[in-house]
């Protein structure tokens, strides 16, 4: 049985996981209740536990192909993010300052490094030159643009428990949710630019899948740049309910988008 499908989809997953707890930096912790990170880092953590899990189940299959499924090394760094943020998260019980930050810093990086790793499996089969390159910053960045998306929905709800609460918060999770999105709509169109000079699979990618796509191009990165638009218009209002509620429009349309492009990377192997 071919591991390469599930395993692309499970991408999404472990994306938004080391995505979200990244994220988790932008508001300024001293300002927050201590609740909102307890209860985003949780979220994140069992989402990157549940694709833990699942990366070592395609592992232990003793018909994986090193080409197509997941190598020790990946699953041993998907491993050491569930202890670390798991022991970061323990960490927000107490007032272990120094375990804390150290703890949280090394399971981004951590997971970040996991992508890396993973992403640079898929570009050894890819003919495109710069793929060591292209293949992680799209990897990257797609889990910045579902993290930061997920954290801002997370973030809205807890203006619903603290009505004191300051905007500028939410206006530096949407500010980097901005940056984040510019940044992959440039990276994927240098990176569709790069493979149709030197990929043949681009070609046809381009023939049999031009629908998939656009759509994906569609829904994300430029229907949730709309979205980001719309979030910023009803926080000068201010209405965060509004923004909360269009953050989840927001995330929804992330992970469709992903999972557009994770179907594409399987049919094609281009990171799209």
């Amino acid at each position: 049985m071919d591991v390469l499908f599930p395993r692309t989809f499970l991408l999404v997953f472990a994306q938004i996981a080391v995505g979200g707890l990244f994220c988790l930096s932008i508001p300024p912790f001293h300002s927050m209740e201590r609740g909102y990170y307890k209860s985003s880092a949780f979220v994140f953590w069992a989402i990157g536990t549940l694709a833990t899990i699942g990366h070592i189940a395609l592992w232990r299959r003793a018909d994986v192909q090193l080409a197509g499924g997941v190598g020790p090394i990946e699953i041993a760094l998907w491993s050491a993010f569930c202890l670390s943020a798991g022991a970061y998260l323990a960490t927000l019980w107490g007032e272990y300052v120094i375990l804390r930050a150290r703890l949280f810093v090394a399971s981004w990086s951590i997971g970040v490094v996991a992508l890396v790793v993973g992403a640079s499996s898929f570009a050894a089969e890819s003919q495109v030159p710069v793929a060591v390159i292209v293949y992680p910053l799209s990897f990257v960045l797609a889990a910045l643009v579902l993290g930061t998306a997920a954290s801002g929905m997370l973030l809205g709800h807890w203006y619903l428990i603290d009505r004191d609460l300051s905007l500028e918060p939410l206006w530096r999770v949407l500010r980097f949710y901005g940056v984040c999105l510019a940044a992959q709509t440039i990276v994927l169109l240098v990176g569709i630019a790069v493979m149709a000079t030197t990929d043949t699979s681009y070609s046809a990618m381009w023939e049999e899948y031009r629908w998939v796509f656009l759509g994906r191009m569609a829904i994300s990165p430029l229907g949730t740049a709309v979205l980001a638009a719309m979030i910023w218009r009803t926080l000068l209002i201010p209405q965060t309910m509004a923004a909360t509620g269009l953050f989840y429009i927001a995330i929804l349309g992330a992970t469709v988008g992903e999972i557009m492009g994770r179907y594409l990377l399987f049919r094609t192997g281009l990171p799209l």
